[in-house]
């Protein structure tokens, strides 16, 4: 069989001839090599190949040695081998050949399938972008909306066209500063504070109802209308509770000073974590920036988070810190780089309103700010606040209805509160629409007052008569001043020279105290000893009196109770009594007049030492300083204790 390579269209053919001998067992062997390698780069690559490594003449030659010499040049991929194989040479140069051809082949096989297998990746990959890119398309024409987003778009537009009236405080809060009854001086102090060139930070202290916070609110609107001011038209009020801020110490959330979330377990914005950056969140305390930040009940925040607002005041700005960020990152936006290098802008004023003592509050933090005390509100203030709502409400007040609220509570907020439910009683009880000839009556009051099982606010009341051993004192809780009525009686000792001195225990041991001391200046300016009598001191209502101020009081009792001179019941007196016959200096004095106030006492004894505490400007009330126990005697009981002792 003889073969032998020939020209064809499209390629390279092979024809056999026959010869004897082993040569042709050779001749078949190549020729089979040779189809392999025809096979494995194809007919028209062959000879290509061949071209460019000069075996082609030596392909087509007749001679066995120079085919296998074109062989060698073909798979080894070098024209240099120039060495024509003897013929004792060409079985083992075929069998290295043979594995060659054989690995060529593997590897090609191998490299097809990876290509075949990339391919197919390449084209899923083309598939899944030109689907992506629809489906953008698709979102940029439709938006995000599906059957069920757009559902319960309709159902919330739904629930927006259903609404209530507003509620009584929203409908009857004050809109302006004139509106704000009882604390025109508050608000004069706070307009002055914020409307200065240097503004300060300010805390407020008062019960509560009286009216901070929309006194705050409105005197920032006012301030910004004025010419120079520091504040701009669209300066934010940032209002929170101090009872409802939350922190974690470890800053994952801060909601007044603000915090980062990192890209891994706080969800940062799908941007900023798809590239690791951390995302800052801005706090309040840059909500308010260029504005007030208004803390209701400041003294309920947490101590280290008062610690941390008060370093923001100095710096007026807060800064952001997070091990997620790099500042060499390339994928970090601009802000967030300004934000965690520079901090973020925190200038602003801080009003603080709280109804605890100033004693209670961070001394840090009182020594950064001006303080402001707004005035509990007289039964007058109340009326006139329920005269407002009621012009507000447009509707007609029963007689004494006004006077009835007042007495009830010392809220301005809960005065509105319970005429609004008189007046939903009013409505209920009559045939008009609600705001038509409605008139709210006393039994509508009542109503509410039985249902809310609230009772008269001010239970002692002051006369213009005069009684044997008794005496109003003076008490104070918190920023609320009360009257204390103190009562005594006197008997003969049931043995003589061994008299004794009941008291309540409940009044606390300081009263007791001052029990003794009355008793020794008793003996003094009368010359009576106690011991000769057995006499009961009684506090009316069990109330315990903190501290030595009930001195005074207690030693009138039993100078009225143990001479038989009345006493005027529209007296009021406070004061710590010395066994030397002084009058010291005792705490409160703002809060007890106003206590005595509201129980309608028209004159109140101080110490003189407290004289520079009584609030000027005082209305139907009488306020005389007294610094020893005659002035005390003389200014209540005049010529009736003249010429002490009195045996």
């Amino acid at each position: 069989m003889k073969f032998f390579l020939g020209k064809m269209k499209g390629g390279a053919r092979f024809e056999q001839a026959e010869e004897p001998g082993g040569r042709d067992q050779l001749k078949r062997q190549v020729n089979a090599l040779y189809n392999l390698v025809a096979n494995l780069y194809g007919s028209d690559k062959l000879v290509l190949r061949a071209g460019k490594l000069n075996a082609l003449q030596l392909m087509r030659s007749d001679l066995l040695e120079e085919r296998v010499l074109a062989l060698q040049r073909l798979v080894h991929e070098d024209p240099t081998i120039d060495n024509v194989p003897e013929l004792a040479e060409i079985p083992e140069i075929l069998d290295r050949l043979e594995d060659e051809i054989a690995d060529n082949i593997a590897r090609r096989s191998v490299e097809e399938e990876i290509e075949k297998k990339i391919n197919d990746k390449l084209q899923q990959k083309h598939e899944d972008y030109v689907k992506e890119i629809r489906m953008q398309v698709m979102k940029e024409s439709t938006g995000p909306e599906n059957a069920q987003t757009l559902k319960k778009l309709a159902i919330l537009e739904k629930m927006e066209q259903k609404k209530l009236a507003r509620t009584a405080m929203e409908y009857l809060r004050p809109s302006r500063l004139d509106e704000i009854v009882g604390q025109e001086q508050a608000v004069r102090g706070l307009t002055a504070k914020l409307a200065s060139s240097f503004p300060q930070h300010i805390l407020l202290y008062g019960p509560p109802g009286v009216g901070k916070t929309t006194a705050a609110r409105l005197v920032l609107s006012a301030v910004k209308e004025m010419k120079g001011s520091p504040f701009a038209k669209e300066a934010p009020f940032i209002e929170v509770n101090g009872t409802t801020l939350r922190w974690d110490p470890r800053e994952i959330t801060n909601p007044l000073l603000g915090s980062v979330h990192d890209p891994i377990y706080q969800g940062a914005k799908r941007d900023l974590a798809d590239s690791g950056v951390p995302e800052p969140k801005l706090g309040l305390v840059c909500d308010a920036h260029g504005g007030v930040l208004f803390i209701d009940e400041i003294g309920e925040m947490d101590p280290i988070l008062q610690n941390k607002l008060l370093k923001v005041l100095e710096d007026k700005r807060v800064f952001f810190d997070s091990s997620y960020y790099d500042p060499h990152d390339p994928n970090v936006p601009r802000y967030v780089k300004k934000i965690f290098e520079e901090g973020a802008p925190s200038d602003f004023i801080l009003i603080g309103a709280t109804t605890r003592d100033p004693e209670e509050i961070n001394p840090a933090i009182r020594s950064r700010c001006a303080e402001i005390y707004f005035e509990p509100l007289t039964p007058a203030d109340l009326r006139k606040i329920v005269s407002q709502a009621v012009d507000k409400l447009e509707v007609e007040l029963g007689d004494g209805v006004a006077e009835v609220i007042s007495e009830y509570t010392i809220e301005g907020r809960k005065a509105v509160n319970i005429l609004a439910d008189a007046y939903g009683m009013a409505v209920s009880r009559g045939s008009g629409a609600a705001g038509e000839n409605i008139k709210i009556i006393m039994q509508d009051v009542y109503e509410v007052l039985q249902a809310s099982r609230l009772s008269p606010y001010v239970i002692r009341k002051a006369s213009d008569g005069f009684e044997v051993g008794k005496v109003f004192g003076l008490g104070v809780h918190g920023f609320l001043g009360s009257v204390l009525e103190i009562e005594a009686v006197v008997f003969p000792a049931r043995k003589e020279g061994q008299g004794t001195i009941r008291f309540n225990d409940t009044a606390g041991s300081m009263a007791k105290d001052s029990v003794f001391n009355a008793a020794s200046l008793i003996r003094k300016f009368t010359g009576e000893d106690l011991s000769s009598y057995d006499l009961h001191i009684n506090v009316v209502g069990g109330g315990k009196i903190d501290g030595p101020s009930a001195g005074v009081a207690i030693f009138l009792v039993l100078y009225s109770a143990i001479k038989e001179i009345p006493i005027p019941q529209n007296l009021a007196v406070t004061g710590e009594l010395s066994i030397r016959g002084g009058v010291r200096a005792v705490g409160g004095i703002p809060e007890k007049i106003y206590g005595a106030r509201q129980a309608g006492i028209k004159r109140v004894l101080v110490p003189g030492e407290n004289h520079k505490d009584v609030p000027g400007g005082l209305k139907n009330i009488n306020v005389l300083p007294v610094s020893t126990v005659e002035e005390v005697l003389d200014d209540i009981f005049g010529d009736k204790v003249k010429g002490r002792p009195v045996n």
